[in-house]
């Protein structure tokens, strides 16, 4: 990994384990000061903040849920206090599968028995949630003529795997935001691109028991990417951690 983020304010939403995890650590590695959110596991958070202790910068938790507009503005006003403002946004809190099917890896069921309440779940914090965060965030950022958004997706071929539904569409819909706002941010100085592992990643996601564990990424493959588009002046990457350059 290469790339100074001394001075650099970030918050990775969902950075409490997994990616979100491997990317705050990441960051603080390369300096910066960064903000992590969990909506229900403090605990984790924390236990982030403090491996980040002996690290360039460090990184700091905060228990906020993605689709409550009260922990945005305080998790927006919290990251103003540390520099005044926020350099990267990292879209990283989801759902998964598990939620609406716990096999979901071995038996796949059809999206006419799904509960419809955890479909609901799914749905918005994958797409409502980074709406929410990213619109909170994207003034600041304008104001300060400069900001990278960084949503972290999946494998084209998972967006409409069998079974996969509605955590694969909604994955497909952050993508087709995540092109739009691109547009929409054009010449402004703020930029926004799309960061994924490149396969089924050991994030908590996927079942124990799941029959190709053994074979799951580790995090840490997307850190040199998203250390990467937090110093990108463009839009329109997608960078996959498989095929991202040592």
């Amino acid at each position: 990994m290469s790339g100074d983020l001394r001075d650099r304010v970030a918050i990775v939403t969902g950075g409490g384990r997994g990616i979100g995890r491997a990317i705050a650590l990441g960051y603080a590695r390369a300096g910066a000061e960064v903000l992590i959110t969990a909506a229900r596991n403090r605990d984790e958070a924390e236990a982030v903040a403090d491996e980040s202790r002996s690290l360039a910068g460090r990184v700091e938790a905060m228990q906020a849920d993605v689709l409550a507009p009260d922990d945005i503005e305080r998790l927006v006003e919290r990251a103003l206090t540390l520099k005044g403002r926020i350099d990267v946004l990292v879209n990283n809190a989801a759902r998964g599968m598990r939620f609406v099917n716990e096999r979901f890896m071995s038996e796949a069921r059809p999206f006419w028995e799904a509960d419809p309440d955890a479909w609901r779940m799914v749905m918005d914090t994958n797409t409502i949630g980074v709406f929410l965060v990213t619109r909170a965030v994207v003034p600041h950022m304008l104001a300060a003529g400069r900001g990278s958004i960084v949503n972290v997706t999946i494998n084209e071929q998972t967006m409409v795997r069998r079974g996969f539904s509605p955590y694969g569409p909604s994955k497909a819909a952050l993508e087709a935001m995540t092109e739009v706002w691109a547009q929409e941010l054009e010449g402004t100085g703020v930029v926004i691109n799309l960061l994924l592992p490149g396969g089924a990643t050991a994030t908590g996601m996927v079942p124990d028991d799941a029959p190709d564990r053994v074979e799951l990424l580790s995090p840490e493959i997307v850190v040199p990417g998203a250390v990467h588009l937090a110093l990108t002046n463009s839009s329109g990457q997608r960078i996959v951690g498989t095929e991202w350059p040592a």
